[in-house]
């Protein structure tokens, strides 16, 4: 009587439950993309607008807006924690120098192809030309300065936190922000000092990898509940612009989407073909990061679902993960600091009529391939686009001609830059050796955030957030 009794109840639980299709990370994601845009669309519909929003749009806006806030909340104490649990495991490495310059090489090299493709583009395609806008959109906003990121590496505070205050009808305000670079710098100094004390720091160690081990189960609450931010990502910024404003721009959009194309379906598969490895793999590991990258638009926010797929999707050892993958966070940027401001100076230059000779050129890729570190800790392509203008003398304001469709570009730019900051380790683990290819070439099963002792009985916490399928 009591098994029959069981039998019935796990037979009732088990027809409880969702399909697989349906518990499916990728499945989701993109429900929640055609809801957000249904919902978008919707709004703007009703006269929802940037600067009267209705109910709709301003639910939108604050739904968005609040799970990017939650995602980067928990990037300052992931960074800090990561890199110095990363330094501690760097103990049993032999090779550390070695993976640190590997890594930053290939940073390097893929840039470099990137920023070839985006001149390619911008000078085959024209994007400046015939655009039908006549206003030259002045620009005031920040711009990209050498001087500033050198002295921005030596941190005013502990925690790399920074204020500003803004006065605006006579009221001031002012606004707490991270500086990730900064944050990268501490950790990496405290991780040393660590090794450097040996047994006595043991203890702080310790309590680092259990804060460690917290923060990434606080981080998978927050992944799980990726498709409502979704909804709201995607909707406000259908709302608030629309697909209309690409317009006149057409040229330009198409130009920057073929370019990040090209670099996420073309270049990375051959990088990943030449160095052995399966691109289904590869494309089925790293699309949770790639998709949540693209909804977004925070290589910094994806920080933590890009570690966590490299490490268990990938199989790059977690130490070298927790060293390359913030590094790569806040300085490789294929889409935002190669791609686009290659394609976007090109633009500026034929908009104001200007002939740019090959030394200008040369500029552009040198500006791309060491110019992305510049810009760590800012948001968005708009300061590494006016380090450009400037070093190549084109007119800022040109700048101003662009920032309409940012937004819907900042989409392609960040899912390629998160791709690419998850090859790069994968690539130099295999070149150095030390990949997981049996975890590599595994069935996508499982959640990236899954405790490494978590038993099948506790599935009901988990997701699978990167389905071979998805």
């Amino acid at each position: 009587m009591s098994n029959s009794s069981n039998t019935l109840t796990s037979a009732g639980k088990t027809s409880s439950r969702l399909p697989k299709w349906a518990t499916s990370f990728g499945v989701q994601i993109i429900a929640a993309l055609v809801i957000g845009l249904a919902l978008g669309l919707l709004a703007k519909a009703t006269g929802s607008t940037t600067k009267a929003p209705n109910g709709l749009g301003a639910t939108l806006q604050t739904i968005g807006s609040s799970y990017v806030s939650l995602l980067q909340t928990a990037v300052v104490p992931l960074i800090f924690t990561a890199v110095v649990s990363s330094i501690a495991n760097l103990r049993q490495v032999s090779n550390a120098a070695k993976l640190a310059w590997n890594t930053l090489l290939w940073f390097a090299i893929t840039s470099l192809i990137a920023v070839m493709i985006g001149i390619g583009l911008g000078v085959l395609l024209q994007p400046g030309s015939g655009t039908g806008i006549t206003k030259k959109a002045e620009y005031a906003g920040k711009t990209g300065d050498w001087w500033a990121f050198l002295t921005g590496l030596f941190p005013k505070n502990f925690l790399g936190i920074g204020a500003s205050t803004s006065v605006t009808d006579g009221v001031a305000s002012t606004s707490i922000s991270f500086n990730v670079l900064q944050i990268l710098v501490i950790a990496i100094a405290v991780g040393v000092a660590a090794l450097k004390v040996g047994k006595q720091a043991e203890p702080f160690l310790n309590l680092n990898a259990s804060a460690l081990a917290v923060i990434q189960k606080v981080l998978w609450w927050i992944i799980r509940i990726a498709p409502l931010g979704t909804i709201g990502l995607i909707g406000n910024a259908v709302a608030v612009y629309g697909w209309d404003t690409i317009g006149s721009l057409g040229k330009f959009t198409v130009a920057i989407y073929a370019g990040l194309a090209l670099v996420l379906f073309v270049v990375y598969p051959i990088l990943v073909k030449t160095h052995g490895l399966s691109v289904k793999q590869y494309f089925s590991g790293v699309w949770p990061a790639v998709q949540l990258a693209f909804v977004s638009r925070s290589s910094i926010g994806t920080l933590p679902l890009t570690q966590r797929v490299t490490e268990r999707n990938l199989g790059v050892p977690q130490g070298y993960t927790s060293f390359a993958v913030p590094l790569g966070a806040t300085t490789k940027m294929d889409g935002c600091a190669a791609i686009y401001p290659a394609v976007a100076a090109i633009f500026v230059a034929q908009f104001f009529g200007i002939n740019l000779d090959f030394s200008q050129y040369l500029l552009i890729v040198v500006v791309s391939v060491l110019g992305s570190a510049a810009t760590a800790g800012t948001t968005g392509a708009v300061v590494m686009l006016t380090l450009t203008l400037s070093t190549l003398g084109l007119p800022l304001a040109g700048v101003g001609l662009l920032l309409a469709i940012d937004p819907i570009l900042d989409m392609g730019r960040t899912a390629v830059n998160v791709a690419g900051q998850a090859l790069v380790p994968a690539i130099v683990a295999k070149r150095q050796g030390i990949l997981d290819e049996s975890l590599y070439n595994a069935p996508r099963k499982g959640t990236a955030f899954a405790a490494e002792t978590e038993s099948p009985e506790a599935s009901e916490d988990t997701l699978e957030l990167a389905d071979a399928k998805a």
